[in-house]
């Protein structure tokens, strides 16, 4: 397939005409062709309203033919082959084994979605029978939960597949029946255009209304905004910075409608080192912390930037075996030019603070956008003191806190913001820390997880990628996972509607044969 440099508006090829933009190769710092036409606002317009003329027509689609729809794109993104990860490896850094995992995992959480919707559970229909006899009588009132109308979703600049154009923002928006219009990273134009074709052919070849799906390129500051305030757009899913995602969230704020928006953004994620699995394997941990620090060049929203613990022994030997394991780690291309110089200007600032210690920087060779890693140290005192040294530096850093003691690694962990995730490394002989600990971290993250580390995100029923502010912009939700589907659904309830009238998830005779609770009581399909 040709990358053109069009935008997708429904089933059209649209050359946008507010300028261009060529896409670059991090690891050279060179532009690539083809030049990609800019939106302007009226296609932003015209992209919302067939969202909006397509948003009845597909939310009343069957769950068969919804779900073979996002089992359709799946299969034409794995069929763009080698051609999509050729385009994306020279548009990101980002290396082919890398790439074709993330190409999997896209597909996968395409038809875990489409599960999703066939299995029917997320429609929670509930009955709760007439009780004309009781006082006051009580009226026939059924619920299910329906598609809030068309989504905002926005590319992310680290993840070019399972966070940008069909990742998980749009699969989650598409399986709950919500049309979707995509602004495409500008990191990776021609990686979005692959994949919005693949999405785009499947609209057609499934039937399914051509305005539940489109995708346009432009400017954030103009384009992005425009499609938050759109009065068609009903929510918006956003993976980026905090500024990006509150200047978001102050648009969609000031509508005459507001609007949800789901933004994924800062996030620290600490780990905390208990003093028994300190004394017991120190040097190992140390070694296997800096492989998740640098994995990916630390261009993961759930890398490790803070390390926690209790000073003494224990902690030194980490410490110095984290050190040595850094030091043996070379430059690795960072995704856009921006983030690299993000990424310097953080290392800049943790370098010159005071009262803390540069411990180790990788090695420095490289080309392009090639970033060290480094490893800083600090103690508690200071690090609570400072609200510079607890913002997050995007990339292969990482900032060793030590604690006078267990009650200051309790009040350090009150006084942090709110995570994607929190690591605990303990044995059994930690635990009755560990337990006192546990109750801070449930408020502060979304995930926490023992003697791992916070690197892998599993696409599953079970999985929570949120937290409170400012890991995201709603702590009840996630953006990864079956739950997914939950941020674009609101409830309806149905009193004293004729039969004839229901929706098929609330019929009597269960036609779509639901999983449903009856009158308190949960009923099985048959």
């Amino acid at each position: 397939m040709q990358i053109t440099g069009h935008m997708i508006i429904g089933q059209q090829l649209v050359r946008g005409a507010a300028g261009t933009q060529l896409a670059f190769n991090p690891a050279t710092r060179q532009d690539l062709q083809p030049a990609f036409g800019q939106a302007e606002p009226a296609d932003v317009e015209r992209a919302c309203a067939l969202a909006e003329q397509a948003f009845d027509a597909y939310r009343a689609t069957t769950p068969a033919v919804r779900a073979a729809f996002l089992e359709a794109v799946a299969g034409n993104i794995d069929a763009l082959g080698a051609t999509l990860t050729e385009r994306a490896m020279a548009e990101t850094g980002l290396p082919q084994a890398r790439l074709e995992g993330e190409r999997g995992r896209t597909v996968n959480q395409l038809r875990l979605f489409a599960k999703v919707v066939r299995d029917g559970h997320w429609q929670g229909a509930t009955l709760d029978s007439a009780l004309p006899q009781r006082t006051p009588p009580r009226p026939d009132l059924r619920l299910r939960k329906i598609p809030v109308g068309p989504v905002a979703v926005f590319g992310a600049s680290n993840f070019p597949l399972a966070f940008s154009v069909a990742g998980g923002d749009t699969a989650s928006a598409l399986a709950a029946g919500c049309p979707v219009v995509v602004k495409a990273h500008a990191a990776h134009p021609g990686t979005s255009e692959l994949v919005a074709r693949a999405v785009q052919k499947a609209v057609a070849d499934c039937g399914i209304p051509e305005g539940v799906f489109s995708m346009v390129h432009g400017n954030g500051r103009v384009i992005g905004q425009a499609l938050v305030a759109n009065p068609f757009i009903k929510a918006v899913g956003f993976t980026g910075s905090r500024q990006g995602g509150t200047a978001l969230m102050r648009t969609a704020a000031a509508r005459h409608e507001p609007i949800p928006v789901y933004a994924e953004m800062s996030s620290i994620n600490p780990v905390f080192m208990l003093p028994s699995v300190l004394a017991a394997n120190a040097e190992a941990l140390g070694a296997a912390f800096v492989e998740s620090l640098t994995m990916g060049v630390g261009q993961f929203c759930t890398n490790p930037g803070l390390v926690i613990g209790v000073a003494g022994p224990g902690f030194d030997r980490f410490a110095a075996a984290a050190a040595a394991a850094l030091q043996a780690k070379g430059a690795g291309t960072m995704l856009t030019a921006g983030i690299h110089d993000a990424y310097e200007s953080g290392i800049g600032r943790l370098t010159g603070a005071d009262g803390v210690q540069v411990l180790a920087k990788g090695r420095p060779e490289g080309a392009g956008c090639a970033a060290q890693a480094a490893l800083f140290r600090v103690d508690a005192a200071t690090f609570a003191a400072s609200h510079a040294l607890q913002e997050e530096v995007f990339g292969p850093a990482s900032l060793l806190i030590a604690c006078r003691d267990e009650a200051e690694m309790l009040r350090l962990a009150a006084g942090l913001e709110g995570q994607l995730t929190a690591t605990v490394h303990c044995t059994a002989d930690d635990h009755a820390l560990a337990a006192r600990l546990l109750p801070t971290l449930e408020r502060k993250a979304g995930r926490v997880l023992f003697n791992g580390f916070p690197t892998g995100v599993e696409v599953c029923h079970a999985m929570v990628h949120g937290g409170p502010f400012p890991a995201t912009s709603d702590n009840r939700t996630t953006s990864v996972g079956a739950l997914a589907i939950e941020r674009f659904l609101r409830p309806v309830s149905y009193q004293n509607v004729p039969p004839a009238l229901l929706p098929p998830a609330l019929q009597d005779d269960n036609p779509l044969g639901l999983a449903r609770l009856v009158d308190g009581e949960l009923r099985t399909a048959v």
